[in-house]
């Protein structure tokens, strides 16, 4: 074999060789894919959830309350007692109005729990007074005289508020008996130093039906609740059965 035919020989195996491993890369690019293209790899999505709401349900139905009267706008729970109530305001009538009618605005000597003009709506005053009768069949505030008892006072120490977005807790401090002053009239509680010497009077009243929490400190940024009751079943008792709490939880409810 001359050489010419030699070379030629090798030019096509050569050849050859190429043209197969041409084929092969171009197999091997179909079967890859296009490289030239963002490669993702799938993962697994992990499900989301919501927390569960934790704010407290409001047991109290507004809406229906508003439809009997406009004038309800909390209500008062106390464990233990038989206080579990509407509190009212009066817009339109005298601001004692509900001294003598019920919950419906129907005249009943029984009256309501209630608070006066001198009071917001939205306990945010430094001492809020909410007002009710003592009537021997234990209606209204009645109960409240079980706070004299040192263990009831012990044992039952929380009272609670609600309002149509809103639950407040208060820490009972204070029972005693009080003079028959009107204490939104006879004290400046926005002026602190008045406040503060008012909240001292709580914590050491001049009585000797008194109960009083150990422990507790009170200064000029609280809020506190005085509920007010005749110290008997006579409503012409001269002075007034108070049992106070301080703000401690205002939680929105749900």
């Amino acid at each position: 074999m001359n050489k010419k035919k030699m070379f030629w020989r090798v030019v096509y195996v050569v050849a050859i060789l190429l043209f197969l491993f041409a084929l092969g890369s171009i197999i091997k690019f179909c079967l890859s894919g296009r490289p030239w293209e963002e490669q993702t790899t799938v993962t697994d999505i992990t499900e989301t959830t919501t927390p569960e709401d934790t704010r407290p349900v409001n047991p109290i139905n507004f809406d229906e309350l508003k439809t009997i009267n406009e004038d309800i706008y909390a209500w008062i729970r106390i464990p233990g007692t038989t206080v579990d109530h509407p509190i009212l305001q009066s817009y339109e009538e005298h601001d004692n109005f509900y001294l003598t009618h019920n919950f419906e605005k129907k005249f009943d000597k029984v009256g309501s729990i209630y608070t006066q003009r001198k009071n917001n709506l939205f306990f945010s005053d430094p001492n809020t007074v909410i007002y009710g009768h003592n009537w021997a069949n234990k209606l209204m505030f009645a109960s409240l005289l079980r706070y004299k008892d040192p263990d009831f006072f012990e044992e039952y120490r929380y009272m609670y508020i609600y309002t149509p977005d809103r639950m407040l807790t208060y820490d009972i401090f204070a029972a005693y008996v009080y003079d028959d002053r009107h204490i939104l009239n006879s004290f400046n509680m926005y002026d602190d130093e008045i406040f503060k010497a008012y909240l001292e009077s709580c914590l050491n009243p001049k009585s000797m039906v008194r109960n009083i929490r150990e422990g507790v400190t009170l200064d000029v940024t609280d809020k506190i609740e005085t509920l007010s009751t005749c110290p008997t079943a006579s409503r012409s008792a001269p002075n007034r059965y108070l049992v106070q709490g301080v703000l401690i939880k205002d939680e929105q409810t749900q």
